[in-house]
Formats: C-alpha cells, structure tokens, sequence
C-alpha cells in the first residue's frame, strides 16, 4: 500500500508554528489525537485559528449535528474530498445517522422531507452560487428559517475550505501522518 505524502508540513504540537501551539493543544485534548488536516492547517497560525472560531461558532448555532454532518457529507462528496467523507460519515454515525441516511447525505438527499429540502437548496448553491428562488422558498416552507439556512451556507463555506486544503494538500487520510513523516524525513 502506497503512503499518501502531504504537500504541506503535518505540524504537530512541537513543530507548529508557537501561534498555533494553543489549538492544537486544545485539539488534542479534546480528541485525543490530532486530525492530519489541523496539522497541515497549523503551518497558518490565521488560518487555523480562523477555522477552529468558524466550526466552534458553527456548532453552537441552531443547527443540529445530524444537519451539520449531512451538510459536511453532501459538500465532502461533492469536492471528492475521501478524507471529508470518511470523517464524516464516522461523524455522521455517532450523531445517530444511520447508514442509509449517510449514503443518500452524500448525495444531498434525505429521507426527512426537511433535511432534503435544505440539501437541495445547498447542492444549486454549490452548482450555481446561485440557487433557484424556488429551491430556497421549498427549504423556508420545510420550516427552516433565515438564521439556519445562513448557517447551512456558512457550514458549506467551512466544508468546501476544508476540502479545498485536503485536496490541494494531498493530506494523507487519517492514521496515516506517521507512515507519512517517516517517508519525508528519508
């Protein structure tokens, strides 16, 4: 099995930039290991700590994690981002989605009226960056308001940016770092 190498640094808590010691610290504490993106992301101590107030933010909004996974899956597939879809659909798994509901996330469709509803609106807005009117008055009349489809459109933003830096990246998928650093110091 070919080790995949990341085009940026995978930074851990002793090789980060010290302006991005803080988060990482934190990150580890709070997961028990640190996600190849964040390390890549620590090499930008603005991006990183950016991304990590975007997400918190995001997840103290209104939206429920089950939304905010099938969001962070249909975006994650959408850029053909294998680190996105795997994470999240582990995510997805332990906020109760079932395998099934994860499967059709991916492909902004659920079997909740509602959460199809917003996924539509979310996949013309990828599309187009303009999504139909009537696509957003389908996701009002599925009982979202304002405030969470500006915070569906902000958990796209956060998901696409999170791609993009994997994708661009070739972050390696998780568990992998190691295996990683051990080729790159060789």
């Amino acid at each position: 099995m070919k080790t995949t190498m990341s085009r940026f640094q995978i930074h851990d808590e002793l090789t980060a930039p010290e302006r991005s010691a803080p988060v990482l610290r934190g990150a580890i504490s709070g997961a028990g290991q640190l996600p190849n993106f964040l390390g890549v992301l620590a090499g930008s101590p603005a991006a990183l700590r950016g991304y990590a107030r975007f997400r918190s933010e995001l997840r103290h909004g209104r939206l429920t994690l089950a939304t905010l996974e099938r969001i962070s899956l249909a975006v994650a597939e959408h850029h053909g981002s294998e680190q996105g879809v795997i994470t999240h659909s582990r995510a997805a798994r332990a906020a109760g989605i079932g395998l099934d509901e994860v499967a059709r996330a991916r492909q902004f469709d659920s079997a909740d009226p509602a959460q199809a509803a917003l996924l539509r609106y979310l996949q013309a807005l990828l599309a187009s960056g303009r999504p139909p009117m009537h696509l957003h008055e389908e996701a009002r009349e599925a009982g979202w308001d304002d405030e969470q489809i500006l915070e569906a459109i902000a958990a796209v933003s956060l998901e696409s940016f999170t791609a993009m830096v994997n994708i661009a990246g070739e972050v390696p998928l998780d568990g992998s770092s190691e295996a990683s650093r051990i080729l790159q110091a060789a």
